[in-house]
């Protein structure tokens, strides 16, 4: 079933226990994040406001015991995207969310599902469908038993490897 934005970001407040995320791209091209990382790139200086409402939803989550998890598999030398991403993750992380960050070569015989997703509360998967610029296309969801496993076996794996983000030095 395809989801709207809306309807996605409104799962964000309907799960019970756990939101877990695994990116798997070295760019991405949303348009809430370019004029941001535009701004990293000229070392022009970001107050970070655009990330309150998610860190507000985040923190409140984990407040009402809630937990959030994002693994980033990535390649090293990081892209310029996961660059400013690693730059931007500190109010993530005050927020309540872990983040783990997963060098490529160190995940070669992982299973993965083709796309990145978002997995609540071990039932239902989001997969994230993106054009070849990052920008996001849709969302599918799924709670198909098979599906369900393989993205709560990959994100264990990696999660199992990840570096968490304030020991990940980026390269």
């Amino acid at each position: 079933m395809g989801l709207s934005y809306e309807q996605f970001n409104a799962l964000f407040t309907q799960f019970d226990r756990s939101a877990i995320h695994l990116e798997m791209r070295d760019s991405y091209g949303t348009e809430v994040e370019l004029p941001h990382m535009a701004k990293w790139a000229v070392g022009e200086p970001d107050d970070l406001e655009w990330l309150r409402d998610w860190c507000d939803l985040v923190r409140d989550g984990t407040e009402a015991g809630k937990t959030f998890k994002r693994a980033h598999v990535v390649s090293e030398p990081l892209s310029d995207y996961q660059r400013w991403s690693h730059s931007v993750m500190q109010p993530h992380l005050n927020a309540g969310c872990e983040v783990r960050w997963v060098p490529r070569r160190l995940v070669s015989s992982i299973a993965f599902p083709g796309n990145d997703f978002w997995l609540f509360d071990s039932r239902l998967v989001v997969f994230h469908h993106y054009a070849g610029n990052g920008r996001n296309i849709d969302f599918t969801t799924s709670t198909d038993a098979h599906d369900v496993r393989l993205c709560m076996s990959a994100f264990e794996a990696v999660w199992g490897l990840g570096i968490p983000h304030a020991e990940y030095k980026p390269s």
